[in-house]
């Protein structure tokens, strides 16, 4: 039964999970890892390893990442947002509001996109309005995965598993899945969830004290440096003479003078050239040390401190980036953006003592002191997402909006009464937006999200080495043998429990690239329809609320909200069992 190709098969499995949850390779890098070791010892052919480029739905997600990207760079979502959100002034209304325009636009835009065109609106209306973004960023997430799972295309989850479908052509009449076929669980799920969220975001998301209630606002904290200059009015002064210990939401931490570092900062201790001082400071009051009145210079800004105009913002590095894993040193990042990194935030973590020593990680908060350059040259960027405002965006006129939210519309209604691919139409879409110049040709490979692609890919090579070599048989059948005597519904919920767990602390289309081809073999087993198998892994892979790291839209408001782990599973705990619990009964009522 366990046979040397069966054995190679299971180790590559394992060691993708490890890889995965440690940390030890990136994503994409990890499955190629594990599938050209298939490939190395015959386990796959060449074919098998390559086929899913030309996979139908891996090109489908990549182009509904496109046309998201276009939304996102244009203001058609600012548009949206002002005339939505006009008339929300409270907390619960303002909630109301965003979870269901979230959640149903997620429906049919990919999520990532639409959680990061969002964010800055969130932060932006909760400093108007004095309330912690805490308490709506964890939600904003929520809502997109909701939304995403009522529909075929509202996540790449669903899309990867309906390729896997197709690339396993095991069952008869199965040739793929239609969009509709998760909104029976989908859209019960959203009015559920958006119930829950609105009856216990406020009561179980951490509450940070309001404006009134202490004197500033509750934000992210910093360690900047900062060296007195030659010329500077601080020289000579003391501590106390200086203003420095006055500053609001500035907090000064310790002093480094040539090589001593002092880390008990008194009051009597004068100022000397050189000094570098370390403060502990509030992202809203930062600017403070960059007026000239101090005589300070911000060593990791270098020359931009000379530019007429520079702008303080704050990016959130995206799962994505080419970043992950680098030191600061290491990726030039003012000569490629015309900005320099000043500090990094990280939830409670500690960071090393120099900025630039800082191992960049999915999550972490920038804050940039930005030149002149730094939205053109930020403006196709895939490595971050803006978190503070930017109002420089690209308007575009309202015939463009409606051809392009029409045609998106247009594809999909086609595609559900199969009188035309969702790939063909959406192909028409982009190349609408193409001729009305809404976006540009030349920046079409800018915009590809390769490592998904990658991952994706490989995610289909490795189900059908699981499959061709049986190990996934093998898995569920002893996975059948444990469960199978307490009921049908006991396997399911099995099914749906492991891929749960390894989409929170591995990814979610690990979960799938692994939990797949065990569900499908299982029913194949049982002799059961494969259909209510197949979409409890979609739902289990995709309705991921416990971990920050499981979904990427979990990760893009981790940092930004200053969420800890606890707070994803503080609310998202019992979520996730009402969840389950709905899907199952719902598909069991279906199927058996």
């Amino acid at each position: 039964m366990f046979d040397f190709q069966v054995i190679l098969v299971l180790v590559v499995v394992v060691f993708i999970i490890i890889s995965l949850y440690v940390g030890i390779l990136g994503p994409a890098f990890t499955f190629v890892v594990g599938v050209v070791i298939l490939g190395f010892f015959g386990v796959l052919t060449p074919r098998e390893i390559l086929s899913g480029f030309a996979n139908e739905q891996v090109m489908v997600i990549l182009i509904l990442l496109l046309i998201g990207e276009i939304i996102r760079k244009t203001a058609i979502a600012e548009i949206v947002f002002d005339r939505y959100f006009r008339r929300a002034r409270t907390y619960d209304g303002f909630m109301r509001r965003m979870l269901l325009m979230v959640a149903a636009f997620s429906a049919f835009l990919n999520n990532t996109p639409l959680v990061a065109v969002m964010m800055p609106y969130v932060n932006s209306w909760s400093r108007r309005y004095g309330i912690s973004p805490s308490k709506l960023l964890i939600p904003l997430s929520y809502a997109a995965i909701l939304g995403g799972c009522a529909t075929l295309i509202g996540t790449s989850t669903n899309m990867i598993v309906n390729g896997m479908v197709i690339d396993q052509q095991i069952i008869p009449g199965l040739t793929g899945l239609h969009i509709f076929d998760f909104s029976l669980v989908g859209i019960p799920m959203i009015i559920l969830g958006v119930l829950y969220l609105l009856l216990f975001s406020n009561r179980f998301l951490p509450a940070y004290k309001a404006p009134d209630e202490e004197n500033e606002i509750r934000s992210r904290t910093y360690f900047i440096e900062a060296q007195v200059k030659k010329n500077s009015p601080l020289i000579g002064q003391t501590i106390e003479e200086s203003g420095l210990r006055n500053l609001p939401g500035i907090y000064l931490v310790e002093i480094h003078r040539m090589q001593k570092k002092i880390f008990v900062v008194s009051n009597n201790l004068i100022i000397e050239k050189g000094d570098v001082l370390k403060f502990a400071g509030d992202n809203t009051q930062i600017v403070l040390l960059t007026k000239p009145d101090f005589g300070l210079t911000i060593p990791s800004a270098g020359m931009l401190q000379k530019k007429r105009q520079a702008n303080l913002i704050e990016i959130v590095i995206s799962p994505n980036s080419e970043m992950i894993g680098k030191q600061l040193k290491n990726i030039n990042f003012r000569a490629q953006y015309d900005a320099a990194v000043i500090g990094i935030y990280r939830n409670e973590e500690v960071l090393p003592p120099r900025i630039r020593d800082s191992v960049i990680r999915a999550g972490d908060v920038l804050l940039l002191y930005a030149g002149t350059d730094f939205l053109k040259r930020a403006k196709d960027a895939r490595d971050f997402y803006f978190l503070s405002k930017v109002d420089e965006l690209e308007k575009i006129e309202i015939y463009k909006i409606v051809i392009l939210l029409g045609g998106l519309l247009i594809s999909i209604i086609l595609a559900a009464f199969n009188l035309v691919s969702l790939f063909m139409s959406l192909v028409v879409v982009l190349m609408a937006a193409f001729i009305l110049k809404m976006t540009n040709p030349k920046d079409l490979p800018k915009s590809i999200d390769y490592n998904l692609g990658l991952i994706i890919v490989m995610s289909l090579a490795l189900g059908t080495a699981m499959i061709k070599t049986g190990a996934a048989g093998i898995l569920a059948h002893y996975f059948i043998a444990f469960l199978f005597p307490m009921g049908k519904l006991a396997v399911l919920i099995g099914i749906y429990v492991v891929t749960v767990f390894l989409a929170a602390y591995i990814t979610n289309k690990a979960a799938v690239a692994i939990m797949f081809p065990i569900s499908l073999s299982a029913s194949l087993e049982l002799g059961l329809p494969a259909m209510p198998f197949i979409l409890t892994v979609a739902f289990a892979a995709a309705a991921n609320f416990i971990t920050p790291i499981g979904y990427q839209t979990n990760l893009m408001v981790y940092g930004p909200g200053g969420y800890r782990f606890k707070d994803f599973m503080r609310i998202g705990l019992p979520l996730t069992l009402i969840y389950m619990v709905v899907a199952l009964t719902i598909l069991s009522w279906k199927y058996f």
